[in-house]
């Protein structure tokens, strides 16, 4: 069997979104070997029940799980919030939730007014609100659903006149209510930071940005030097992409998010 060290991490999500957690975590640890998991047949899962949420997710950390992991990352957020106890009951690798990584991020940041802008289904979950007043009580917390800014992320509008309109939509009403730390919620979101943080500094807001993408890396790395579980390679990590449906458009869009183009993917079917 092989040396746990040398086996790759696992990263899963609903979509797409989550290659931005794979890309901030192959820029911090660029000698790890990654599996991705999307399954996009599937998305969206936030609209779906409890149930079927928890039947999506153990079918993804199965998968993963066969193929022989080291550490297993949820991307999803929706996972996130209603069904990592169901995976770990799975699994014996550490387990890793991409909410309570944002969520320590902005509490560890000092700054107590927080605005955190998600996906409809996120934003309805209170998950970033309950994982923030889990780890300071003193946070105030404001929330803002922005779903127009997945499709934007997704067509490649990240920059111009539509985004920013979107983003100065969705940011006004934080910004009024004085936040000092904003929380991008949905993997989507950091291709948009750039427009983000420019809309705000337009407001007459001061607010630090944090992602939800490069919070995760932070603590795969964390748990990689707690745990001893860095690999020996002296060579690049591989990435392998598996995917529930492979549409024409999959290179185009995975490449945006990921940074890079992939170049192994592989269709899987779950059911």
């Amino acid at each position: 069997m092989q040396e746990q060290h040398r086996l790759p991490i696992g990263v899963f999500d609903s979509g797409l979104g989550g290659l931005t957690v794979v890309r901030a975590i192959r820029q911090r640890l660029p000698q790890e070997s990654i599996i991705y998991l999307g399954d996009n047949a599937r998305v969206p899962y936030g609209t779906r029940s409890k149930a079927t949420i928890e039947r999506y997710a153990r079918n993804c950390a199965e998968f993963l799980i066969k193929q022989g992991l080291k550490m297993m990352v949820v991307a999803c957020n929706t996972v996130s919030a209603v069904a990592l106890p169901v995976i770990a009951e799975q699994t014996s690798v550490p387990l890793l939730g991409v909410i309570a990584a944002g969520a320590r991020a902005v509490t560890v940041a000092g700054a107590p007014r927080i605005g955190v802008i998600g996906t409809v289904g996120t934003i309805k979950s209170n998950a970033y609100l309950k994982q923030i007043a889990g780890r300071d009580p003193t946070c105030v917390v404001f929330q803002k659903p922005a779903p127009l800014l997945v499709p934007l992320a997704e067509e490649g509008w990240i920059s111009g006149d539509v985004p920013r309109a979107v983003a100065t939509h969705y940011l006004k009403s934080l910004v009024e209510e004085g936040i000092e730390i904003l929380l991008l919620g949905c993997t989507h979101y950091p291709l948009l930071a750039d427009t983000i943080r420019e809309v705000l500094g337009e407001l007459g807001s001061r607010a630090i940005v944090v992602d939800s993408a490069s919070s995760m890396a932070a603590d795969v790395q964390q748990t990689i030097e707690r745990d001893n579980l860095r690999t020996d390679s002296p060579t690049r990590g591989t990435l392998e992409c598996f995917v529930t449906d492979l549409p024409d458009s999959f290179e185009e869009v995975a490449t945006r998010f990921l940074g890079e183009r992939p170049e192994k993917i592989f269709p899987v079917d779950l059911s």
